[in-house]
């Protein structure tokens, strides 16, 4: 989302590098330009001017003209105020209440509140609750059944009752059956209009009073850009909204919103949609954001996002059968397998710093090895189990058999190979350090 101001901010501070220097004039110059960036990546002008009137206080001060590194001291200078803008420090769900705990998920009709409230039922689940989903958008076709799928696909219930055309006694009476069914959390889907009309506010208030939740989240698509600043602070005036969750942010939108909607609403940011699955909702945090749209990387993410795919105890099995020279190819495709898990190559190592610019924007290659990585697995899936633990038995017959049956080239089959006695040899070396020395390694990171 942040490529377009990353690109723009990365040639300002190539630039400024260039001064051996630094004095008021092309402070005012590189401070211009930086306005200019965050004015076509659609930041609120009011936040643009605040960030610019802050940053120009600080940088003009004496410290920053007589360092040693005057343009890293700028640069450090703008880490800070993005994520003051953003908000100074991660904000938690408020969950803090007599279970059953309400969140309420308002917003307009398409900006995908009922796609979240499946994926914010699983990000709680995971960390421990039992939510309960509430469908209470009676007037969207088929808004109802498709919360039910989702709670079908993620084995979460949804709230199921005879009341029709009445959300406020819907969700009362879900969080009567939650109360009596222990479940800990209700998360109520709200219907959503394509404009901001008086009945869909009264509605939502009549829900807020009668329900009484702890959070009141908007929802809103970040490819609106400023339309969603605007209509988050209409919604904040009216229903005095906790937070707010931004879908979408996987898009090629300007990323505006994530930069402006702090401010204007004074309302944080508490989690963002990164993709379609039912996984991709992360929580949010303003620091890590900073971290990426100034090309720094965010390794504390994939740092996370490693250890919800990894388990440890396979990963101790798995060290155990390197030792002994066990790996085998099987074990080879389960690791491929978890490394997809972590999401596309391309936002892996967009999370990595020191990464070159040329090496993250070159989305094709990315593609290409997601392919090789998927054929890779299609090759290995097609070999018997005996040939998976014994490769050595995978003579030209076989090979001809598993490129068939995997759709590929007897060509393709020896790369896989190939590839996998490499990755064996790369692990023994690896499996040296021991348990010990990979524990220390951790904690270095």
């Amino acid at each position: 989302m942040f490529d377009n101001l990353s690109d723009k901010l990365h040639g300002v501070f190539k630039k400024l590098k260039g001064h051996g220097k630094l004095t008021e004039s092309n402070i005012k110059a590189t401070l211009r330009e930086v306005k200019l960036a965050l004015l076509e990546a659609d930041v609120n002008f009011k936040v643009v001017k605040s960030f610019i009137d802050e940053i120009s206080q600080k940088a003009l001060g004496e410290e920053v003209i007589l360092s040693l590194t005057p343009a890293q001291q700028i640069i450090k200078i703008i880490n800070e105020e993005l994520i003051h803008i953003m908000g100074d420090e991660d904000s938690d769900l408020n969950l803090k209440a007599v279970p059953p705990v309400g969140i309420m998920l308002v917003g307009l009709q398409g900006s995908g509140k009922t796609t979240t409230c499946g994926k914010l039922a699983n990000y709680l689940r995971k960390h421990g609750k039992s939510p309960l989903l509430v469908p209470a958008d009676v007037y969207r076709p088929a808004a109802i059944e498709q919360l039910k799928t989702l709670g079908k696909q993620l084995d979460i219930p949804v709230f199921d009752s005879n009341i029709k055309q009445n959300p406020v006694k819907i969700c009362k009476a879900a969080k009567d059956f939650a109360l009596k069914n222990a479940y800990d959390v209700c998360i109520i889907d709200t219907a959503g209009r394509l404009h901001i009309d008086e009945k869909l506010m009264a509605e939502l208030k009549s829900i807020k009073k009668k329900v009484g939740p702890t959070e009141v989240l908007f929802v809103a698509d970040a490819m609106t850009g400023q339309e969603a600043v605007n209509i988050a602070k209409t919604f904040d005036d009216i229903l005095d909204i906790t937070g707010v969750i931004l879908t979408k942010m996987d898009g090629d939108a300007r990323g505006g919103a994530a930069l402006s909607i702090k401010h204007i609403t004074g309302k944080p940011i508490k989690f963002i949609g990164v993709g379609e699955k039912l996984n991709q909702l992360e929580k949010f945090h303003p620091d890590r954001m900073a971290s990426q749209i100034l090309g720094m990387g965010d390794m504390l993410s994939l740092i996370e996002k490693a250890q919800n795919v990894f388990d440890e105890k396979r990963a101790m099995a798995l060290e155990k059968k390197i030792r002994k020279n066990q790996f085998t190819i099987g074990d080879f495709k389960d690791q491929l397998q978890q490394m997809m898990k972590l999401g596309s190559l391309e936002s892996i190592v967009k999370m990595m710093p020191g990464v070159s610019k040329k090496m993250k924007n070159n989305a094709q290659d990315f593609k290409d090895g997601e392919k090789d990585i998927k054929k890779t697995i299609a090759i290995i899936c097609s070999m018997t189990t005996e040939e998976r633990n014994r490769c050595e038995i995978l003579n030209g017959s076989r090979r001809k058999r598993i490129a068939k049956g995997s759709g590929t080239t007897v060509t393709d089959v020896n790369k896989v190979i190939k590839q996998y006695l490499e990755t064996r040899k790369v692990m023994q070396k690896f499996s040296k350090l021991g348990i010990k020395g990979l524990s220390r390694l951790k904690r270095s990171l």
